[in-house]
């Protein structure tokens, strides 16, 4: 079994983490659609007790009244035993509704149909009211008439965003619905999306993507798409699941029509309420939340899941963080290139290696105490890292998770300024310095906006579905979004200085040479200066082509080409996965794409 003990600097001795499982969107016969007649709301919580569910919600469709309807039969069974009134049968279903209302954490909500169809979850306190909830969806533009009907289809309402801004103002937990599915806002099937996609997987009121494909072995899951490693959509989202249940039990033959439980997600909590778990959801911890199966307990382990993605933008391996041979230092390192990009996790007793064992970490209380510290005395500003422990295999993890950081540029040893770039950590450059301080600093009539927040004002080109290779390329296509363009080279005094451009945020950072270059880019610029590219060795497809497809550190990259209308050739170096879309995609997907290794630096 894999298990996690997390210790964190602002946890006290005496809490203690478990896992608590929960279905959060619960249908009940408050909803029109509900599919069982005769069911009743305690047969719900009876469900959910056989599942072993610690906390569920009731998503009745733009209603709260699946809620307010079992509260108020225990009113009134509660009425009926203090008047004496109350028969046998009574006062044995309001004992069974006692017993499992303190088995089982009941939080109200709704399910609600935004504009163009969407579905989002808003979840409450219990100890909101339910005119206080029914309020909420009155702001959110249901018709009073139709407050109790439960319906999908309400008419115009409000759109995802300002439902998520409202919500989230009112207290709630706002999670998309099955994002990934139909009427979800990660808008698969839609023939549009670019940056309104971004906006509503994105927006800082959501706090939570369902999906439906949590415990998929597919490589491309939704919760990998959103791991924040993508250019696009840099916010790593919490994914959860829940069962979407219209009914006590699921029909036979598939996972469509689910029943109360038969999706659930575990989160590890130290107590079973509505505080803990939004406080887990608003949080950097994505290791405190697992996919709940029959066989989770037995085979999800966050560590080998890490492992599997392997070193990215947002994640780096250490075996060891002890001060000999430099190893506490480039902790540190990442620490602040984290910071200073988009947040990560380090991980410490672990290779990046999925073949090699995991050496772990024999005592690590004491590495916990001196990383906080050296964190403490050697990081400025302040930077609020949260350190869990984790076992796996039987062996000690010690987990870092760097949020992103709100004072950029954040400095090692007073002067040290890291990024993360892809797989490695380099130390910043001019341009990138001043790129930072330009981001952190108040936005002004006369400051010019950074190249790279410019950039996301650009509408992003529409996902389209695949299509078959021999269909014509667009002409005018993007750039990949990952990877390094070489824009300019001069020859000065018999060294060659060379001109870069991140192709995940569009900065271009001038005089770079070989000896100076990072790694990716000393690739790119060894194999310009050596004059290796030839335009027979590239696959054409139109206007766009594959050069090289290759693998670094187990992942594959490749190096594209794109002629553009004037006949220029521009050359994109080391473009991993994240950053290939549309018909970029499309190139690079082809089994029948031929692999060639270039000789690497």
């Amino acid at each position: 079994m894999s298990k996690a003990t997390h210790i964190k600097t602002n946890q006290s001795a005496s809490e203690k983490l478990e896992w608590r499982r929960a279905d959060l969107h619960i249908h009940t016969p408050g909803s029109r659609d509900y599919q069982e007649t005769g069911t009743g709301y305690l047969d719900i919580l009876r469900k959910a007790a056989e599942e072993k569910l610690s906390i569920i919600a009731f998503t009745d469709h733009n209603t709260v009244a699946g809620y307010a309807a079992m509260m108020q039969e225990v009113a009134d069974l509660e009425r009926w035993v203090a008047l004496g009134r109350a028969q046998p049968q009574e006062l044995e279903r309001l004992q069974e509704y006692h017993r499992l209302r303190e088995q089982i954490l009941v939080l109200p909500g709704f399910e609600f149909t935004a504009t163009l169809g969407f579905h989002v979850l808003a979840i409450f306190d219990p100890g909101t009211s339910t005119r206080t909830i029914e309020l909420v969806l009155l702001k959110l533009n249901v018709p009073p008439a139709l407050l109790d009907v439960g319906d999908t289809e309400v008419g115009a309402t409000t759109d995802v965003s300002t439902a998520y801004r409202i919500m989230a103002e009112s207290g709630a937990l706002v999670i998309a619905a099955h994002a990934n599915s139909s009427h979800g806002v990660a808008m698969l099937g839609f023939d549009f999306g670019g940056q309104t996609k971004i906006a509503y997987t994105q927006d800082p009121n959501l706090h939570a993507l369902e999906v439906t494909d949590l415990e998929s072995k597919k490589r491309r899951t939704t919760a990998s798409f959103f791991n924040g490693s993508k250019p696009e959509y840099p916010r790593r989202m919490h994914c959860i699941q829940g069962s979407d249940a219209h009914r006590l039990h699921s029909m036979p033959g598939g996972h469509q029509n689910l029943g109360v439980g038969e999706r659930p997600t575990e989160f590890m909590l130290s107590a079973v309420s509505f505080q803990e778990l939004k406080a887990l959801l608003l949080s950097h911890d994505f290791s405190r939340t697992r996919p709940a199966s029959a066989t989770a307990e037995a085979s999800f382990d966050y560590v080998i899941e890490a492992r599997k993605q392997g070193a990215s933008i947002v994640q780096s391996f250490h075996e060891q963080s002890s001060r000999q041979g430099g190893r506490l230092h480039a902790v540190l390192r990442d620490v602040v290139a984290f910071a200073n990009t988009n947040g990560g996790t380090v991980w410490i007793g672990v290779s990046p290696n999925a073949r090699t064992p995991i050496s772990g970490i024999e005592k690590p209380q004491p590495v916990i105490d001196e990383l906080r510290a050296e964190m403490t005395g050697m990081i400025s500003p302040p930077l609020d890292v949260t350190i869990n422990v984790m076992m796996s295999g039987g062996k000690h993890v010690i987990q870092l998770q760097v949020p992103k950081g709100k004072e950029q540029p954040y400095v090692l040893e007073g002067s040290k300024i890291f990024l993360r770039q892809e797989a490695e950590t380099s130390l910043a450059l001019r341009e990138e310095i001043i790129a930072l301080v330009k981001r952190s600093a108040p936005a002004t009539a006369e400051m010019p906006i950074p190249l790279n927040e410019a950039k996301t004002a650009i509408p992003a080109p529409v996902e389209q579905p695949e299509q078959i290779l021999s269909a014509p390329f667009e002409a005018a296509t993007e750039s990949p979004r990952t990877g390094v363009e070489i824009v300019d080279s001069q020859e000065r005094k018999g060294q060659i200085f060379h001109s870069m451009r991140d192709l995940r945020d569009g900065n271009v950072v001038h005089n770079v040479t070989r000896a100076s270059a990072r790694r990716l880019w000393r690739y790119a610029i060894a194999l310009q200066e050596k004059h290796t590219f030839n335009e027979a060795n590239v696959i054409w497809y139109d206007n766009l082509g594959l050069w090289h497809k290759y693998l670094r550190n187990g992942k594959a990259q490749y190096d594209l080409v794109q002629r553009s209308s004037d006949g220029a050739v521009h050359i994109y170096y080391g473009v991993t996965e994240d950053g290939v879309f549309g018909p970029w995609k499309q190139l690079v997907d082809k089994e029948a794409i031929p692999s060639a290794v270039p000789s690497e630096e």
